[in-house]
C-alpha cells in the first residue's frame, strides 16, 4: 500500500476561501498574484499525480468488486450514448459541409473529401470532441457525487473503517471510464462519418462509394487515436475525482468542485491532445 503522502487530497489544499478569510486577507496583486497562482497550479499537479499513482496501485492490489465497475460502466457508457450520438451526428454534418464549401473554392474535385475527413476523424477529431463532451457530463457527475459524500462526511466514515476513498470511489470509475470512453469514441467516429457521408451525398453529390475511402488511414493514425482514447478515459475520472475529494464548504463547495472538475477535465484533454499529437508526429512521421 502506498505510503501516506502529505500531498494527497485527503484534505482540501485549494478552493474558494470562506467569506471571513476573504474579508481579513489582503488581495494579492501583480507578481504576488502570479506567484500564488503558480504555487496553486504546482500543488494541484502534485495532488493529481498522487491520485493517479494511487489509482493505478489499487487497480492491481486493491479490492475486487466487479459489480461496482459494471455499475460505473452503465453510468458512464450507457447514459452518455444518446448525448454523444446526437452531438457527433451534428458535428459530422457541420464539418463535411464546411470542408466541402471551402474545398470548392480551391478545386472543384471533391473525390478526396471522405478520405481526408476519415483520417482527421480517426487521428484526432472523434477522440477529442467526444472526450470534451464526456468531460462535461461524466466529469461533473463524478465530482458532484464524490463532493456530496465529502460534505456529508461519508468519506470520513470510509477512512474510519480503514478504507481508502481512492480504492472505493475513484478506482471503479477509472476502470469503467477507460473501457467505455474507448467504446464511445469508436461509436462517435462511426456516427460522425455516417452523417458526413449523407451530407456529402445530399449537398455535393459525392457518392457513398467515393466518400468511403480509407486509403489515407494508416497504422499511425489508428495508434494515435487509440492512445488518445485511453489517455482521455484515464484523465477524466482522476481529475474529477480529485475535485470531488477536495470539496468543502457544504452545497456551495459541491457546486464549485463540479465547475472545477469540468474546467480541469477539459483542460487535461486539450493538454493530452497536444502531447500525444506531438509524440505521434515524431514517431510516425
Amino acid at each position: 500500500m502506498p505510503s501516506p503522502d502529505k500531498s494527497s487530497p485527503d484534505r482540501p489544499s485549494a478552493g474558494p476561501p470562506s467569506s471571513e478569510l476573504r474579508d481579513l486577507a489582503p488581495e494579492a496583486s501583480g507578481v504576488a498574484a502570479l506567484g500564488a497562482a503558480a504555487l496553486s497550479l504546482f500543488r494541484s499537479a502534485r495532488e493529481l499525480y498522487s491520485v493517479f499513482v494511487s489509482t493505478l496501485y489499487y487497480c492491481v492490489k486493491g479490492r475486487r468488486e466487479p459489480g461496482a465497475v459494471l455499475l460505473q460502466m452503465y453510468e458512464i457508457g450507457n447514459k452518455s450514448l444518446f448525448f454523444l450520438t446526437v452531438v457527433m451526428g451534428f458535428i459530422g454534418m457541420i464539418m463535411v459541409f464546411q470542408a466541402g464549401q471551402q474545398a470548392k473554392r480551391v478545386i472543384p474535385d471533391l473525390t478526396m473529401l471522405g478520405a481526408t475527413y476519415l483520417e482527421l476523424l480517426v487521428r484526432d477529431l472523434a477522440a477529442s470532441i467526444a472526450a470534451l463532451m464526456l468531460a462535461t457530463r461524466v466529469g461533473a457527475g463524478i465530482a458532484a457525487e464524490i463532493g456530496s459524500m465529502v460534505v456529508t462526511e461519508q468519506v470520513d466514515a470510509l477512512r474510519m473503517c480503514a478504507a481508502d476513498p481512492i480504492d472505493y470511489l475513484i478506482k471503479p470509475r477509472f476502470i469503467a471510464s477507460v473501457l467505455m470512453t474507448t467504446c464511445l469514441i469508436v461509436w462517435s467516429a462511426a456516427v460522425s462519418f455516417a452523417t458526413g457521408m449523407i451530407t456529402a451525398y445530399s449537398m455535393f453529390d459525392v457518392s457513398p462509394e467515393t466518400f468511403m475511402n480509407v486509403s489515407l488511414v494508416d497504422a499511425g493514425d489508428l495508434a494515435t487515436g487509440l492512445a488518445k482514447c485511453v489517455a482521455y478515459g484515464a484523465a477524466i475520472p482522476v481529475v474529477s475525482g480529485h475535485s470531488g475529494l477536495s470539496t468543502f464548504g457544504g452545497s456551495e463547495g459541491v457546486g464549485w468542485a463540479t465547475t472545477r472538475a469540468v474546467v480541469n477535465s477539459s483542460l487535461a484533454v486539450i493538454v493530452l491532445n497536444m502531447l500525444i499529437s506531438a509524440a505521434a508526429f515524431l514517431i510516425f512521421r
